[in-house]
């Protein structure tokens, strides 16, 4: 194992993000409704945000029903998305059910206002929810650059995995998009703050509330985790609610320069 030394570039102009976090209840698969819903909700934000953050499966909730409910990459809710980004003037993500060559994905899409599309596939199924049965699992992270900050977006499940959300120096930014039970919400809480200090990064989860189709309960806890470990933003209990929150990556830079943690980092070899 070799120790490296990691440097970050000075501050630059564009450092300022603004992230928009949507943390609610969802129609049980109902794909129109949801988008509808949503489109309000990004209609209110449009100007005033660069990035919004919907939840994961935000059509459908956490439903094994891929079969009927799974769209294309060229279906009703990624056209949203490229429409509803183009319109805002943000970046829209969030995850959804996804048919490609002959199986199903639980993909978070990531659509630029350009009209840029990039996807990420979640690496993690959640077993005891059957989700292993019904969608396969991705092999690859995926890291944007957007507005000068780079953002990987990981889901749910994903979160306890700390080695898949390793940052080896390639990230500013670690987004989850979750439909997190409520009766494990203290470790959602928990390992939001553990991923943003080990990562040295600043760490997004957004969930939903409510009940789904299955008479799950989800409890929100949405967070917003700086890189110290501080919560910067905490939408509380059950609450149905849209914070808008700007980041500030000279801050991240000039903290990670001063106290350089990830050049001890160990080195792994993930095999997938």
């Amino acid at each position: 194992m070799k120790n490296r030394k990691i440097t970050y570039k000075k501050p630059c102009r564009m450092n300022r993000l603004k992230i928009s976090i949507v943390q609610t209840g969802l129609f049980w698969e109902e794909p129109g409704k949801n988008r509808e819903y949503f489109s309000r909700v990004c209609a209110d934000l449009a100007g005033e945000t660069h990035l919004v953050i919907l939840p994961e499966m935000f059509t459908t909730g956490f439903s094994m029903e891929p079969g009927k409910l799974a769209e294309t990459m060229d279906g009703p809710t990624v056209s949203w998305m490229r429409e509803t980004a183009k319109k805002t003037g943000a970046a829209i993500t969030g995850s959804l059910i996804i048919r490609e060559n002959g199986n199903y994905f639980n993909r978070l899409v990531w659509a630029a206002p350009g009209g840029k599309i990039a996807v990420y596939d979640k690496r993690h199924l959640f077993r005891m929810g059957d989700e292993h049965r019904y969608y396969s699992a991705g092999t690859e992270r995926l890291v944007v650059s957007y507005r000068g900050w780079r953002i990987c977006p990981l889901i749910c499940y994903d979160l306890r995995f700390p080695v898949w959300s390793r940052n080896r120096g390639e990230y500013d930014l670690l987004l989850y998009v979750a439909n997190w039970p409520a009766p494990r919400r203290e470790v959602w809480m928990a390992l939001l703050k553990a991923r943003a200090l080990e990562n040295q990064c600043v760490v997004a989860g957004v969930n939903r509330t409510g009940s789904d189709g299955r008479d799950i309960a989800y409890t929100g806890d949405s967070m917003v985790v700086d890189a110290r470990g501080r919560v910067l933003c905490h939408l509380k209990e059950t609450e149905n609610r849209t914070e808008t929150f700007s980041l500030s990556l000279n801050e991240l830079r000039e903290f990670r320069n001063k106290f350089p943690v990830l050049s001890d980092a160990d080195e792994f070899i993930l095999k997938v």
